[in-house]
């Protein structure tokens, strides 16, 4: 995998993405987005953006990078699995580029740590832990990101699901989480729950 540039460090934390609150963002890194699903992502984005949240997401292939590349100007948070200084996906070494004039990239990993399977549930542990709450766009059924869901209820946090149509199965996992109860979602709706629940910590 690629080397991190020299600007990467293990928390680039500007004043702004300290004392926001932040809702974070999911979808399947295993399947291709479908072009409703990045879209979806991108007016969620924006519009938690102007309602003065910020972006954490996985740096995942899809609708994490859609995420990402959404929030680049008003500050978006990368969690990794691995070291700082091996990117997975190795292709979004620059998006992470990107994001860190204005954001923060994260990891509990050690430089030189090389991401394994079992170090992305880790890693969604601490997406869910850093958000009020968390949106699932798309998710097959043996989703990671209905691992974050689950960590996410676990850890008080509230979450939202974007329905899609039973034939995908991309809408599988997302579809079954709000047959579970999580709230089918806007960014209206995601900023003023969201805001509850931070009134209330």
């Amino acid at each position: 995998m690629p080397q991190a540039s020299s600007s990467r460090t293990a928390l680039d934390c500007g004043p702004r993405q300290c004392r926001c609150p932040s809702d974070a963002a999911g979808g399947d890194r295993r399947l291709a987005p479908s072009a409703a699903g990045v879209k979806i992502t991108e007016r969620l984005t924006r519009g938690l953006c102007e309602a003065g949240f910020v972006t954490v997401s996985g740096l995942a292939r899809g609708i994490d990078a859609a995420a990402h590349r959404a929030s680049l100007a008003t500050g978006t948070v990368a969690v990794l699995a691995g070291g700082q200084d091996s990117v997975y996906p190795p292709e979004h070494a620059d998006l992470l580029d990107d994001i860190l004039p204005t954001g923060l990239a994260l990891t509990e990993m050690p430089l030189g740590w090389e991401p394994r399977a079992r170090d992305f549930p880790r890693r969604n542990r601490l997406i869910s832990g850093l958000s009020l709450g968390l949106v699932v766009v798309e998710a097959a059924k043996r989703s990671g990101s209905l691992i974050t869901a689950r960590l996410a209820l676990e850890q008080g946090r509230e979450v939202f699901a974007v329905p899609g149509s039973p034939l995908d199965p991309r809408a599988e996992g997302t579809n079954s989480l709000i047959k579970q109860g999580a709230t089918v979602t806007e960014a209206d709706d995601i900023a003023t729950v969201s805001y509850h629940y931070k009134s209330m910590a």
